[in-house]
């Protein structure tokens, strides 16, 4: 059988058909090479636009509880919102809340106060009136509160203002208040705002409008903890500077009286 003949191309298209080709391979190793090349430099500016947004937008709030733990522990922060009643001027209960020392809501609970309420003082409390509705009843709240915090440390921001208004007293020794610990006192010895303090110590900021309670018994807990070491060192510092104070009374008091029956004595026998 014969082979057939190969067809013999003509060398002016043979040259062409290899330019072609080399025109080809170059243009797609410069198409290879740009999208190598392009690849890393947009993802790497992605990334940095993403870590830019991270930063700016994904401060970290010091007030968010780290966990949901929501048992009741031997320090509790409390905060109490008032409304007006009587001619307005005189306040009363009407919202109290206790966080746990990691800053979860143990108890939170809008309150009827026992008389009328002519004033909700929204712009501050945040109340209104559809919140007290079906609100606990003062006693209620009172009982569980006092529940609450016996034999517990209490922390919280001018404390003898909602301890009244729950009608209510807690041992001295066990109170935290944040507006007369002495290092968050002004040049003065004066008492400073909460919302103060928060920002000065903490870098959050509170009560910019309707006040939150359940924030600000986190900011006075987060005070305490970041203090409590230099704070329980001062409160028993104080304790045995009274009791040393007491023994000295009490030994002069019992020399007072021995000279007083040595006085007696000897005017007796005379």
């Amino acid at each position: 059988m014969k082979k057939p003949k190969q067809t013999q191309l003509n060398p002016n298209w043979v040259q062409l058909q290899q330019l072609k080709l080399k025109l080809n391979g170059s243009k797609a190793s410069r198409t290879f090479k740009n999208s190598d090349e392009d690849t890393p430099k947009s993802i790497l500016g992605k990334r940095k636009e993403r870590a830019d947004d991270e930063s700016n937008d994904c401060k970290i709030n010091p007030l968010v509880p780290v966990n949901d733990d929501s048992s009741l522990t031997d320090a509790v922060a409390m905060d109490c919102e008032m409304v007006g009643v009587g001619q307005g001027n005189k306040s009363a209960l009407g919202r109290v809340t206790l966080v746990n020392k990691w800053g979860n809501v143990i108890y939170d609970e809008f309150v009827r106060p026992i008389e009328r309420v002519v004033d909700f003082r929204t712009k501050i409390s945040g109340i209104r009136p559809r919140d007290l509705r079906k609100a606990k009843d003062f006693w209620t709240a009172q009982t569980k509160v006092a529940e609450l915090i016996k034999g517990r440390t209490l922390v919280g921001h001018a404390l003898c203002n909602d301890l009244k208004a729950l009608l209510l007293s807690h041992p001295k020794k066990d109170i935290r208040d944040t507006s007369e610990y002495q290092p968050f006192l002004n040049r003065s010895n004066g008492k400073r705002a909460l919302r103060h303090l928060a920002s000065e110590h903490l870098g959050v900021k509170i009560q910019s409008g309707e006040h939150c309670p359940i924030e600000d018994a986190r900011a006075a807990m987060l005070l305490y903890q970041r203090s409590k070491k230099e704070w329980e060192k001062s409160i028993k510092d104080q304790f045995r500077f009274k009791q040393k104070q007491k023994k000295r009374k009490q030994k002069k008091k019992q020399k007072n009286d021995e000279y007083a029956s040595n006085a007696n004595h000897t005017i007796i026998e005379s």
